[in-house]
């Protein structure tokens, strides 16, 4: 990328996030792509913190957080396959992208599969399922396969024989995404070989979902935006039974960082259909391991704050 550009780029960025964002988020956002946050801005103003982090960061990452949130650049000198993730619509808003590839014989599984791994804010590319008959089927596939988060391969016989999952297995190393071989009757294999890969013989459905959750969760190329993206998705919870469901897979989570606890208990304030006593006691169970003070029913009517950065005078 030219450095013009670049610099344009960021810009772009700073105003998106400065009007999207608080400080803290945007710190949480940074740190899903590994970006150190400990930089003091020379003003306080979240478009100046942004203008003064990112220019050190790889040009790389810069795309993909402009992809990410919806701002049109040029990457010419990137792969040309790189896609918006605004066209791939398959994907489930908000939620962790998870790409699987897997033999057609074996799609009934990988249906129920999908079903279980939503129960953690993993949201599942399934070839078979996701694209729609109208669209050119490759397509959908290589949109799937540069907008995913990581990558999950169910080996089995026949796996390797296929032009189609070696391929797919191919971009996932060559975009250098978190790779998770599920060991059905077949071994991590060329370069997947390195990945000891996850057993599912004698294993159900949900026992396989669970363990692609640990592997996402702890994962250091994945466990930070995998954080970011369940803690948001609690906030936007639509029924109190949905928010209990992602409070669950967040209690699993090992080493939860304490801030991230803060966080969610200074905004579930702000989604009166977490207002209900069989979500907040869960939640509260979480609060008192870390020491918090924990939310009750009045907690909602407490008067919000709002946030005057970067308003003028």
């Amino acid at each position: 990328m030219k450095k013009l550009q670049k610099i344009e780029l960021i810009d772009k960025i700073g105003r998106e996030l400065q009007e999207r964002m608080k400080f803290s988020e945007i710190d949480s956002y940074f740190e899903s792509y590994g970006i150190p946050t400990n930089h003091q801005p020379s003003y306080n103003s979240k478009y100046v913190y942004v203008r003064e982090v990112l220019p050190k960061v790889q040009d790389e990452i810069i795309l993909e957080i402009a992809t990410e949130l919806g701002i049109e650049h040029k990457a010419d000198y990137l792969n040309s396959n790189l896609v918006k993730e605004s066209e791939a619509t398959f994907w489930k808003p908000g939620h962790f992208k998870l790409f699987i590839s897997h033999l057609a014989s074996f799609k009934a599984t990988i249906a129920i599969l999908k079903t279980e791994l939503e129960k953690y804010g993993i949201s599942s590319f399934v070839a078979h399922e996701d694209i729609e008959p109208t669209k050119e089927w490759q397509s959908e596939i290589e949109k799937g396969l540069f907008t995913m988060d990581a990558f999950c391969a169910v080996l089995m016989e026949g796996f390797k024989e296929s032009n189609w999952t070696d391929q797919e297995v191919g971009v996932a190393v060559g975009r250098n995404v978190l790779i998770i071989p599920i060991r059905k009757g077949l071994d991590p294999y060329g370069f997947i070989g390195k990945y000891q890969g996850f057993q599912a013989i004698g294993k159900n459905i949900g026992q396989v979902a669970e363990g692609i959750f640990e592997i996402i969760s702890r994962n250091e190329k994945t466990k930070s935006k995998y954080l970011n993206t369940l803690v948001e998705l609690i906030l936007l919870s639509n029924t109190a039974s949905q928010g209990i469901e992602r409070l669950n897979a967040l209690k699993k989570i090992k080493d939860l960082p304490k801030e991230k606890i803060e966080y969610l208990q200074e905004k579930i304030i702000e989604n009166e259909n977490l207002k209900q006593t069989k979500f907040l006691n869960p939640f509260n169970e979480i609060a008192w391991k870390y020491e918090l003070e924990g939310l009750s029913l009045k907690s909602f009517e407490k008067v919000k704050v709002q946030d005057y950065d970067d308003l003028p005078f």
